[in-house]
């Protein structure tokens, strides 16, 4: 069973940087797209950004594209998500995911998620 750990979480001022971490057990790290989802309070969980199996393509969703950048090192079975000039509004559980599919919902496997809060 693919087990997801994720870490990097805290608080934050408004402009500032985090590097969220998903370490991978459980199964083959190269079998997945991994993905990053969040879910602020009284929101539904929402899509943040995804990539392909060995990082060959990604996608963001608009509401962070040139401010967030997923990665992943093969080699370390890890993904990262680097968020950069954060917003009060980017307050959210972050949750990494793992997919046998390239797509943007109903990812196969969730870690517990990590709280991020972005001061105003």
């Amino acid at each position: 069973q693919v087990q997801l750990v994720e870490s990097g979480g805290g608080l934050v001022q408004t402009g500032g940087s985090l590097r969220l971490s998903c370490a991978v057990t459980g199964g083959t790290f190269t079998d997945y797209v991994m993905g990053w989802f969040r879910q602020a309070p009284g929101k539904e969980r929402e899509f943040v950004a995804i990539i392909s199996y060995r990082g060959a393509h990604t996608m963001h969703a608009d509401a962070v594209k040139g401010r967030f950048t997923i990665s992943r090192d093969n080699d370390k079975n890890t993904q990262y998500l680097q968020m950069n000039s954060l917003k009060p509004e980017d307050t959210a559980v972050y949750y990494c995911t793992a997919d046998k599919r390239f797509r943007t919902t109903g990812p196969d496997f969730w870690g517990q998620g990590t709280q991020v809060t972005v001061s105003s």
